[in-house]
């Protein structure tokens, strides 16, 4: 398995850290450094302390995913960034999660990228996308099985639904983020789960803060599989729009491959996702509602914010979905 390298720094608190991981002794100064931490600093820090948990990073030692030092460091960037999202999250009130939450997404109003890659980005635009976008894509839904052994019984048996078609139906060439590489390659763009994390901006990395964020944290599995649901549900549409305008471009049929897969399966793990695994979450544990919102709330708004950064990166317009 390819082990990622370590990205460059942002700021003080990531130089510190990203210095002090292949030494492995001494993590003092990263700590000491943690609570100033702001914006790209902070979320690239935190990305990277996520990452010791997945395939962690070249020349940097496997025990470290849980040294105490470092523990401390990933937790006051949680807790801020975990402070952040409740602070902009303005959830409907009395409104049933399950009933409510498919019509209150179609409410929202944020920026498009799909709608620009349909009618209107060239090709430098999309390849850029395709970097930023690598992050999450050649990661798809890891996040999401820390969830499975969290749940009662029907909500697992669910998600293990939704995680199997994820992950291939069994089959390696079907799994979805090995599509998604086989897209990038076929693109001519390096398709090593490392390879584009410096070119990823703030909003790109907080996303999959979130999500790494609602999936280790078993306080959070409601908030995590609200997030799931909102992204579910505002999947196919997206994926049927970027057909079309990779199509329009004349990228290679394998990236093409990619986003058709998810215009059929993302409708069919949209109900899923909300009506059964969200609907025995709430049978069982109907004190999350609230954490379902939160989810639902902030997969909405950091794609929002997301989008809009990478307009502004292009010198592009804002539109709405």
């Amino acid at each position: 398995m390819h082990r990622p390298r370590l990205p460059l720094p942002r700021g003080p608190l990531s130089e510190e850290l990203l210095d002090a991981l292949p030494v492995g002794t001494d993590f003092r100064a990263t700590l000491a450094a943690a609570p100033s931490a702001t914006g790209d600093d902070a979320a690239l820090a935190l990305w990277v302390l996520h990452e010791l948990h997945y395939r962690g990073f070249a020349g940097v030692d496997d025990a470290l995913e849980w040294e105490p030092t470092l523990v401390r460091v990933r937790t006051l960037l949680e807790r801020d960034l975990e402070t952040r999202l409740r602070a902009r999250c303005t959830p409907p009130e009395g409104r049933p999660f399950v009933a409510d939450v498919l019509g209150w997404i179609d409410d929202q109003e944020g920026v498009s990228l799909a709608r620009h890659v349909h009618h209107d980005a060239d090709r430098d635009q999309v390849l850029d996308l395709l970097r930023a976008r690598s992050l999450y894509h050649l990661k798809e839904s890891d996040p999401v099985s820390w969830l499975v052994p969290r749940l009662g019984v029907p909500a697992k048996a669910a998600l293990m639904e939704l995680q199997y078609d994820e992950y291939g139906d069994g089959d390696p060439n079907r799994l979805h983020h090995h599509l998604f590489a086989l897209g990038m390659a076929a693109c001519g763009l390096e398709p090593a789960y490392d390879a584009h994390v410096d070119v990823a901006p703030a909003e790109a990395l907080e996303q999959n803060n979130a999500l790494t964020l609602f999936g280790l944290h078993r306080r959070l599995r409601g908030a995590a599989l609200g997030h799931l649901a909102a992204f579910e549900a505002t999947s196919s549409l997206p994926s049927r729009r970027m057909v079309h305008g990779l199509e329009r471009l004349g990228f290679p049929d394998e990236l093409v491959a990619y986003y058709a897969e998810h215009v059929e399966a993302d409708a069919i793990h949209e109900q899923l996702a909300v009506r059964t695994i969200c609907g025995a979450l709430l049978a069982e544990e109907p004190e999350l509602e609230g954490d379902l919102w939160f989810g639902a709330f902030t997969c909405l708004d950091l794609e929002d914010r997301f989008a809009r950064a990478m307009l502004q990166r292009w010198g592009v317009e804002e539109r709405a979905a």
